[in-house]
């Protein structure tokens, strides 16, 4: 199978270390073959050079010349609407679903438990229901 994403000038990737561990930033510019040049104006990510192992390239990308500033990066940002488009993908939900279920407290999780437990009972009450159904028509 063909790769689809590339390490290319104005790829969006997921920041996995550092202090920015989770945002978005777009490559600006290869400094090596294990080093990029990154820079993230609207998600606040600051312009850095950034390791290579440790970026999730996503499919979105802008079309920015190399070594671009900052400000033409947001413009081409904007227009592409990149960050509306991330926080769509099922990607960013599922990371704010594992930031959110991370600060759930206590009580949280026993009112999530309960939650579960009730949902499950209204299901199995409604399948046992369609299965009695079904045997008494002599479909099952």
């Amino acid at each position: 199978m063909p790769f689809k994403k590339f390490v290319e000038i104005g790829r969006i990737a997921v920041l996995q270390d550092g202090e920015s561990a989770g945002k978005i930033a777009a490559i600006i510019d290869v400094i090596d073959q294990n080093r990029v040049l990154i820079d993230g104006p609207c998600s606040g990510v600051p312009r850095q050079a950034y390791r290579i192992k440790n970026i999730h390239l996503t499919p979105l990308t802008i079309k920015v010349p190399f070594s671009s500033r900052s400000k033409v990066v947001r413009a081409a940002w904007d227009a592409e609407k990149i960050t509306q488009k991330w926080e769509e993908s099922s990607w960013a939900k599922r990371m704010a679903m594992k930031t959110r279920r991370n600060t759930l407290n206590d009580f949280d999780r026993f009112r999530l438990q309960k939650a579960k437990t009730a949902r499950n009972k209204i299901l199995t009450k409604a399948a046992n229901k369609n299965a009695k159904v079904l045997s008494k028509a002599g479909k099952l």
